[in-house]
């Protein structure tokens, strides 16, 4: 979402950069184009001039001292006002440690509710609490049926009544919780395409009658100002606890994003960057603010990679790596384990500088589908054996992995290549554990 944000402060951050100063109209003229460039990424107006008047203030009062550039000095005030922006600190949401934990999810329709419930039940099951998901969206069409079908894939019960009461459902489901002796409850709310007086009723009548632990509001960062408008009206009346950004990975310009904890004085507390279950993570101002200045966020790569990777299975690769036994069988391994960890765009988002350099790439996780086909398609041998594929095989694993021939040759060729270069790199001892350029695990 914030590739375009980033390559445009970094262009303007440039222009500085090779000054031997910091003076009040190099300062002045930098700060003028950044807030230029957070309005045309639908920054709150407010947000963006407070912002740029903090920065001016503490830039015109330092002293740039040998070490540094004043493009660093900037950057690096930037960064921290950034930071302060989008809430300072983390902030998980509270675990009730006797009682039940309650987590009420309100927000607008298409926001991302249910998705966010089912992952929020997946992330506190992981946790080893006692999860109940509660379908009190009684309104949308298929809106109970798709928490039941989330929460069979997450493995965690959801409650439900044939009655169409919001009201009794959220009423209900604290009996059932004292029965069968859950420990958190999630409700899934009803919203509208837009705020309105009885869906705010109803939601404030269920949060009198739960009186929840945690009340979250999920907003879809594609909606640029709209969230936040949406955001304030939800506050003011249910008065939330939390912020969840919904579809982060999308293409929308990131204003919402930028702006909403500073407008609505609330945390964000998870972001959700994906489709898939597995992409919900706590939201930490330090990061983004990293990523938005163009240097990446390789804390949460690796925490994406460590929560993935099995120790065992890559104590297992690293010897295979050693011993220039990588086939495709592992190839495949690799795709599965990428798959996990989130959207090809997101985590190389996260790797500083490589934003910048492929920013025209068209980056399509389609891709690695297609090529998890055709390794799928190859049989045992074929995958421990590349060598063995000739032309009437690479033909069949075309028509079994419903891709063309070229395709096939296309992805032999550079799997060639890879196993060249890891051949050259094993011989220079760069798989050698003792070599401390190389840690896999």
């Amino acid at each position: 979402m914030f590739e375009e944000l980033s390559l445009k402060i970094d262009a303007a951050l440039k222009k500085i950069t090779g000054q031997g100063r910091l003076t009040e109209a190099n300062i002045s003229d930098t700060l003028r184009e950044i807030r230029r460039i957070l309005l045309d990424a639908d920054v709150n107006y407010k947000v963006a001039k407070d912002f740029i008047d903090k920065v001016k203030e503490k830039a015109l009062g330092k002293e740039v001292i040998a070490s540094i550039t004043p493009g660093q000095l900037i950057t690096k005030i930037i960064y921290d006002e950034l930071v302060e922006l989008l809430g300072g600190g983390h902030s998980e949401i509270f675990l009730n440690p006797t009682g039940a934990t309650i987590i009420l999810v309100v927000g607008l329709q298409g926001s991302g509710k249910t998705t966010f419930s089912a992952k929020l039940a997946k992330r506190l099951k992981e946790r080893k609490r006692k999860v109940l998901l509660v379908a009190a969206d009684i309104y949308r069409p298929a809106a109970i049926e798709q928490l039941k079908i989330l929460g069979q894939q997450v493995d965690v019960p959801v409650f439900s009544l044939e009655q169409k009461d919001a009201r009794l459902v959220a009423s209900e489901s604290l009996k059932y919780v004292k029965e069968k002796g859950f420990d958190t409850l999630i409700i899934d709310t009803a919203g509208r395409l837009h705020v309105d007086e009885e869906m705010m009723k109803e939601v404030a009548d269920i949060k009198e009658i739960v009186k929840p632990t945690e009340t979250l509001f999920v907003v879809d960062s594609m909606t640029g100002q709209d969230a936040v408008n949406s955001a304030k009206a939800f506050n003011e009346t249910v008065n939330f606890d939390g912020i969840v950004l919904s579809k982060l990975d999308g293409d929308a310009r990131g204003g919402a994003a930028i702006s909403i904890r500073s407008v609505v004085g609330k945390p964000i507390k998870f972001v959700s960057n994906g489709e898939k279950l597995e992409n919900l993570d706590v939201f930490y101002p330090d990061r983004l603010a990293s990523r938005i200045l163009g240097k990446g966020d390789i804390v949460s790569l690796v925490e994406k990679a460590q929560e993935t990777i099995d120790e065992f299975e890559a104590k297992k690769m690293e010897e295979k790596l050693r011993k220039n036994k990588f086939d495709f069988e592992d190839f495949l391994k690799q795709i599965k384990l990428i798959k996990k960890m989130g959207s090809l765009s997101s985590l190389i988002g996260m790797i500083p500088g490589l934003g910048s350099q492929i920013k025209n790439a068209q980056i399509d996780d389609k891709a690695l589908v297609k090529v998890e086909a055709i390794i799928n398609s190859m049989t045992k041998q074929e995958r421990e054996n590349p060598k063995v594929l000739n032309g009437s095989r690479r033909k069949r694993i075309a028509r079994g992995s419903g891709t063309t021939i070229q395709d096939v040759n296309r992805l032999i060729k550079q799997f060639q290549e890879m196993q060249r270069m890891m051949s050259m790199m094993n011989k220079k001892g760069f798989f050698n554990s003792s070599n401390k350029n190389f840690k896999f695990n």
